[in-house]
């Protein structure tokens, strides 16, 4: 498998030019929010999802302006998201470093998320970019509806394979497809083209997301991650999902309970872990499954 490094060779120089536009958009008056701001860019993550946007210009020909608009937007809308979830899930940390709600409190974090989400949103009017902001406004949507979806459906922890993707395409997926149509759309591409790429973000965001819920499943040790969080949070994902259909009634009883009322408890969650494996939901068949093209 490729490395990150690997993946973003073609545009290097691209990603390198993407930063000063990133810079730019994040700049205040103000200057709490400007300090918060140089806080954030200086302890960004892998920046996957303007490697997207990118990508998906950059095989279409050269990088123009658009497409470094198009970049900025999509990581202002995500880093507007990650700050608002580190709110709602009382979250202290972010990338190893402490999340903005845990330095200034969760007022202040809660309006820094809106101004990143305001500025990307005037970048794209002050540019006249206004397909880029339809795309990215139709993502911001499904991201909430999927939010909220899986909020709905994980109280009764019921629910069936088909609506676990409906919230992953929303929740996850739709932000790698915006990336993928953005990219294409400032790249100069026709409609039909542009909906190509949307599509193939959306499958690789759900292909992401699937293996990222299987981690949880996986060797702490093998995978650089602990174990059992999603469990211990409560989310009903795809492996779990899948054992719950493979097993009798009366285990399907115990590993509900499980998530419902034991799910502090490191023990329980360590056999409902092993029980999950068991029963077909391990790393080792999602790689299969998404080698293929298939669901496990």
């Amino acid at each position: 498998m490729p490395t990150l490094e690997e993946i973003q060779r073609p545009i290097a120089a691209e990603m390198k030019a993407f930063e000063p536009h990133f810079r730019e958009a994040m700049r205040s008056k103000t200057a709490l929010l400007d300090r918060i701001m140089h806080y954030i860019v200086k302890r960004k993550g892998k920046q996957m999802r303007p490697m997207f946007t990118l990508l998906s210009a950059r095989q279409f020909g050269p990088v123009n302006e658009s497409v470094f608009v198009a970049a900025s937007l999509i990581e202002l809308l995500h880093t507007a998201t990650l700050v608002h979830d580190d709110v709602v899930d009382d979250s202290d940390m972010r990338r190893g470093f402490f999340s903005i709600n845990a330095l200034w409190k969760n007022k202040i974090a809660v309006l820094v998320g809106d101004y990143l989400l305001s500025r990307g949103l005037l970048l794209a009017i002050d540019k006249g970019e206004f397909e880029l902001l339809r795309i990215v406004s139709s993502a911001v949507r499904e991201m909430s509806e999927g939010e909220l979806l899986q909020l709905e459906k994980t109280r009764g922890l019921n629910f069936s394979e088909e609506v676990y993707f409906d919230i992953i395409r929303k929740k996850t997926a739709s932000l790698i497809a915006a990336c993928c149509a953005s990219g294409a759309s400032a790249a100069g591409r026709p409609a039909e083209e542009v909906e190509r790429m949307r599509l193939f973000g959306e499958y690789t965001g759900i292909a992401f997301q699937i293996k990222d819920d299987l981690f949880d499943y996986g060797s702490g040790q093998d995978i650089g991650k602990p174990t059992g969080l999603d469990i211990k949070e409560k989310k009903l994902t795809l492996p779990l999902i899948h054992a719950l259909q493979q097993v009798s009634k009366s285990d399907r009883r115990w590993m509900v309970d499980v998530v419902k009322n034991k799910n502090e408890d490191s023990k329980a969650v360590a056999r409902l872990v092993e029980a999950v494996t068991q029963a077909g939901g391990s790393p080792m068949q999602a790689n299969a499954c998404i080698a293929i093209g298939t669901r496990p």
